[in-house]
């Protein structure tokens, strides 16, 4: 008889910190949930083809889904639905019978955001959140990055700011409880005040992102300025909105 626990581990379970699209659902009408997700998916094919979901359905808590037709279209549009949360007890369990999660309720929900930031529980060493190789050169509050970060890469800074001396490359991303700085190229993600902080900014002296977010309102690469393409810019969020400018005029 085998023995399948005397031998070297086969698996690791451990948290961890993702980065996931939350999609809030305003309405049961799905011929125009159909219409305006199909427009969203286009505008960003390759930021959220195969891309994991959440469905906030705090809007619709009191209204009849037919969740199994809603998850339809999603997927129709090449995201995959991995979880709900604000959800009746009747939507809770339609989505456990469709082999979904439940998340936990956020405690104070805002109204606006279209994107956040989706974590683990706070206790997960910080040190298992960065690549070996991109260890910080200090351990204060400001987290410091001097070496290029690559695709399939995640910094994160869980308490100050986030500076990276070097480039963020496609398929690479970065988040800070607070401000990020970055002193190359930014070709990658950038989500700053992930904890919900809206006086967050995003400083970086080469523009060219695939997205940037501030307290979870976000920009993807289509919807940047033009003008303001592989200039040195400072991103800031003015009434639900991101606001751009270029670092020169900001700082007048």
């Amino acid at each position: 008889m085998v023995d399948h626990f005397s031998s070297s581990p086969a698996i690791e379970l451990k948290g961890s910190l993702f980065t996931l699209m939350v999609l809030r659902v305003l309405s049961t009408d799905l011929e125009q949930i159909t219409a305006q997700l199909a427009h969203k998916v286009a505008q960003a094919p390759q930021l959220l083809g195969q891309a994991p979901l959440v469905l906030d359905l705090l809007a619709i808590a009191d209204q009849s889904l037919d969740l199994v037709a809603l998850l339809h279209v999603i997927r129709q549009q090449r995201l995959i639905p991995v979880a709900v949360r604000n959800a009746s007890p009747a939507q809770q369990q339609m989505a456990i019978d469709l082999n979904l999660g439940i998340l936990p309720n956020p405690s104070r929900p805002e109204r606006g955001r279209v994107a956040e930031t989706t974590s683990a529980p706070p206790t997960i060493p910080q040190e298992e959140l960065i690549a070996p190789d991109l260890a910080p050169a200090s351990i204060g509050a400001t987290k410091i990055i001097t070496q290029p970060v690559r695709s399939g890469q995640q910094i994160v800074a869980l308490q100050g700011d986030l500076i990276i001396l070097a480039s963020v490359s496609p398929g690479a991303e970065i988040l800070a409880h607070r401000h990020i700085h970055v002193y190359g190229r930014l070709r990658g993600r950038a989500l700053a005040g992930v904890n919900g902080d809206k006086e967050a900014r995003i400083f970086c002296q080469h523009l060219d992102a695939e997205l940037v977010a501030i307290a979870g309102h976000y920009q993807i690469n289509e919807e940047l300025p033009e003008p303001l393409r592989g200039k040195a810019v400072q991103i800031a969020l003015d009434q639900q909105r991101l606001v751009i400018q270029p670092l020169e005029t900001a700082l007048r």
